[in-house]
């Protein structure tokens, strides 16, 4: 029957794998994708869906070889890698697309908001040429009926357009690296509530804890906590609308945001902190 398989990916800080270092969590995660193939059977698997930087569930960076170890395995196997860019694409992480930073080519990528702002619903696929040269001479047996929808692409094209006109893709990648890692870096030396922070151009994540050397997250799976309820309501009563989820606060700012406004939303965020500092149970 048709279905999907879910398999872990690496996640340093909580390594389902027990690695003490990137290149070990990249090496563990893709021996463990490995067996999943095996287990399963190659022949079985059409394709495997990744988030090139995993984003709702927490801002993952993938490690340094793993994106290419994937690409590997698909070549080995003969499987399609469709990179999943919805959330990280169209310069989030500080390039047009996040797989860009790690020297891997998928197969396919799918795409939505990011390419026009949301002003019109839209979403495709990046096709390659080797898969789209598979329809020079039958047809596509795909189609939506509002694909190609003139309005969606023309806005498209406009946004395009002004990213390029105004360097946004650039402006991302720069303010991350000189504005917010940095910003990150002070709060996580101020406050111990933070356990990790990980992330790239405008696509960044805190890791809360309450105890930094057993890293217990603030909030469990699947819920909230009375701490992470507090620190939302704080930023939401000083005019910051956060992205909480678990024991989780993502920064993604908007790509073309300025360094005063990403000073007042961090001094907010560091208020927030210093409320909930009675959480910490750690030494």
């Amino acid at each position: 029957s048709y279905g999907h398989i879910h398999f872990f990916g690496p996640y340093l800080y909580r390594s389902p794998f027990w690695s003490t270092s990137e290149e070990q969590e990249a090496e563990r995660a893709l021996a463990h994708l490995e067996q999943v193939i095996q287990f399963e059977g190659p022949n079985t698997i059409a394709a495997i869906l990744i988030e090139s930087v995993v984003g709702t569930n927490g801002i993952l960076v993938p490690p340094p070889g793993y994106l290419a170890g994937v690409r590997a395995l698909c070549d080995k196997y003969g499987i399609v890698w469709i990179a999943d860019e919805v959330m990280a694409g169209f310069g989030r992480t500080g390039s047009w697309f996040a797989y860009q930073h790690f020297s891997a080519v998928p197969d396919l990528i799918v795409f939505a908001k990011g390419v026009n702002s949301g002003y019109v619903p839209l979403g495709g696929v990046i096709i390659s040429d080797e898969i789209a040269q598979t329809f020079d001479q039958r047809v596509f047996p795909g189609g939506l009926t509002y694909s190609g929808h003139p309005l969606a692409c023309a806005s498209a094209v406009a946004v395009i357009e002004v990213m390029e006109d105004e360097k946004i893709v650039e402006h991302a990648r720069t303010i991350g690296e000189t504005v917010i890692k940095p910003a990150l870096n002070e709060l996580a030396d101020k406050h111990k509530l933070i356990g990790d922070i990980r992330g790239l151009g405008v696509f960044w994540g805190m890791d809360l804890v309450t105890d930094r050397a057993t890293r217990a997250p603030l909030a469990p799976y699947g819920g909230s906590s009375p701490a992470m309820t507090e620190l939302t309501a704080h930023c939401r009563s000083a005019g910051l609308l956060p992205f909480v989820h678990f024991n989780r606060m993502h920064i993604v700012p908007p790509c073309n945001v300025s360094a005063a406004e990403l000073a007042e939303g961090f001094a907010i965020i560091d208020a927030g902190l210093t409320k909930i500092s009675h959480y910490y149970t750690g030494v």
